[in-house]
C-alpha cells in the first residue's frame, strides 16, 4: 500500500498493511538537526521568519526528503499566513499576518506575547487577512512532489486558538462571561476565514484537514464543557461539515486531557483525534476501548519527556506498547504526542520511526 492508502484506511477505521506513521508538526530547528545526521549538504539552522524564499524552499525540500527516506506516510502543510506576511520587530519578536506579536525562544519556538484586539471596538473593526492562493502554496508544492504516494494533511488553526491569539486568553475567558456577543462575533469572523480556506485546501488536493484547536491542559479543558458547546463547537462544526462535503477527512488536534469533552468531539463527527497526550490522562488503551470503533486515534508517543530524555530502547518499548494497545482492527496512526520540537533528540525520533516499522505490520490481534 502507499502511504496515502494506509492513512486513509486508518481514518476509515480499516486495517492497512502496517500501522501508518505520521509527523503532525516539526520545527525548522528539528528538521535541520534530524536531517544533518542522515543527509549530506544540510544547511545550518535559521528561523523561518528570517529566511528568504530560496532558503524556505530549500528547507521544504529537505523535509520532503526526510519523509521519503524514513517512510513517513503523510505530509503536513501549514497555512501560508503562518509563513508569510511576517513583520520583524526586533531580534526576537515579530508580528504575524493576523497582527499577533510573537517572541522566539532560543530553541526557535515562537510564543504569543501580545494579542492585538484590546477592546470590543477592536473586535468589531477587525478584518482577518485576505485569502489568496498563497495560503496553500506549501500544500501545492507537497502535492506536486509526492503525488498520491503520501496523504496530504493541512493544518488549520481552529476557533479557540485563533480567538485567544487575537484577544488574549484571559480577556477571552472574561468575555465569555461578561460579553458573550463579542466572543461570537470574533468566532464568526475567524470561521468565515476558515471556511474560505477550507475551499482552497480542498481545491489544492488535500486529503485530510487538521483543525488544530488546543483546548486543554493536563488536568482538563481550559473552559467548561458548557462554554465549549456554546462558543467553540458550533463554529468548528461548520468547518468540519464543509470539509466533509468536499471529501476531506477531518482530524481534531488538541493537547491535554480531553475526557470532559470527548463525547462531544465524537458527536461532532471528527474522523480522527490527535495527539492523545499520555501525561494528560489520555491512556491509549482506555481511549481505544472507549471510542476506537468510532474515531481514528493518532499519536500518544510522549514528546514531553520520553523523546527528549529517554533512551532509544525506552522509545522502542513505548511504540511497541502503543501498537499493542491501539492497532488491532485498524484505526490507529502512530505519531508523537505533539510536534517534533527542538527538545526532541534526533536519535529518539528516528528510533520511534524504526520501531513503528518494526512492530507495526498487520495482522494484530
Amino acid at each position: 500500500m502507499t502511504g496515502r492508502e494506509r492513512i486513509l484506511a486508518a481514518l476509515n477505521l480499516r486495517q492497512p498493511d502496517r500501522v501508518p506513521v505520521w509527523i503532525h508538526g516539526i520545527n525548522e530547528k528539528s528538521i535541520i538537526a534530524i536531517a544533518s545526521g542522515i543527509m549530506p549538504g544540510v544547511p545550518p539552522y535559521k528561523a523561518v521568519d528570517e529566511m528568504n524564499q530560496q532558503e524556505m524552499g530549500q528547507l521544504l525540500h529537505i523535509l520532503f526528503q526526510l519523509h521519503e527516506i524514513l517512510g513517513i506516510d503523510g505530509f503536513t502543510s501549514l497555512d501560508g499566513s503562518q509563513l508569510t506576511g511576517i513583520t520583524k520587530i526586533d531580534a526576537h519578536r515579530f508580528r504575524d499576518a493576523w497582527g499577533t506579536t510573537l517572541e522566539r525562544s532560543p530553541n526557535g519556538i515562537a510564543v504569543v506575547v501580545d494579542a492585538p484586539l484590546k477592546s470590543e471596538q477592536d473586535i468589531q473593526n477587525y478584518h482577518c487577512p485576505a485569502l489568496s492562493a498563497q495560503e496553500v502554496f506549501m500544500l501545492k508544492l507537497a502535492k506536486d512532489h509526492f503525488g498520491d504516494r503520501l496523504a496530504q494533511f493541512f493544518l488549520m488553526r481552529g476557533t479557540f486558538v485563533r480567538s485567544y491569539r487575537l484577544r488574549g486568553m484571559e480577556n477571552l475567558f472574561i468575555d465569555m462571561i461578561a460579553d458573550p456577543e463579542s466572543v461570537h462575533l470574533l468566532a464568526r469572523k475567524i470561521t468565515d476565514y476558515n471556511l474560505g480556506l477550507c475551499d482552497l485546501v480542498a481545491a489544492a488536493g488535500a486529503d485530510v484537514l487538521i483543525i488544530e484547536d488546543d483546548i486543554a491542559d493536563k488536568n482538563g479543558t481550559l473552559i467548561s464543557p458548557k462554554h465549549f458547546r456554546e462558543f467553540i463547537a458550533p463554529y468548528n462544526k461548520e468547518i468540519l461539515d464543509r470539509a466533509h462535503r468536499q471529501g476531506l477527512k477531518v482530524i481534531r488536534h488538541s493537547d491535554g486531557n480531553l475526557w470532559p469533552i470527548l463525547d462531544m468531539l465524537i458527536e461532532m463527527g471528527y474522523d480522527g483525534l490527535n495527539p492523545l497526550e499520555p501525561q494528560a490522562g489520555m491512556d491509549l488503551k482506555k481511549v481505544k476501548e472507549y471510542c476506537g470503533a468510532k474515531i481514528c486515534l493518532l499519536g500518544n508517543i510522549d514528546c514531553g519527556e520520553l523523546l527528549c530524555t529517554g533512551t532509544q530502547e525506552a522509545v522502542e518499548e513505548a511504540v511497541r506498547k502503543a501498537i499493542a494497545a491501539a492497532a488491532a482492527g485498524g484505526g490507529y496512526v502512530l505519531c508523537s504526542s505533539n510536534s517534533i520540537h527542538p527538545g526532541v533528540k534526533p536519535e529518539n525520533f528516528l528510533a520511534m520511526v524504526r520501531a513503528a516499522h518494526k512492530f507495526g505490520v498487520y495482522p494484530k490481534s
